[in-house]
């Protein structure tokens, strides 16, 4: 399967958290791109709702509480 590229805008928040998660796996060589993918990987493919999910976090974002 290929990959494909597209852009994200993140709080600077979550840019730190990312960094942190790519000094931790520094042993890895992983990149903020690879541990973006690894997070996006596991959450696809978990047994929730991804809609539902995804649409409750967007909210909660939204209202401030996340």
């Amino acid at each position: 399967m290929g990959k494909e590229k597209f852009g994200v805008a993140v709080d600077e928040e979550i840019v730190q958290e990312v960094d942190e998660l790519v000094a931790e796996c520094d042993d890895l060589g992983a990149s903020r791109s690879e541990i973006v993918e690894a997070i996006l990987t596991a959450f696809v493919q978990s047994e929730s709702n991804h809609a539902e999910r995804v649409r409750e976090i967007i909210i909660r974002k939204r209202k401030g509480i996340l």
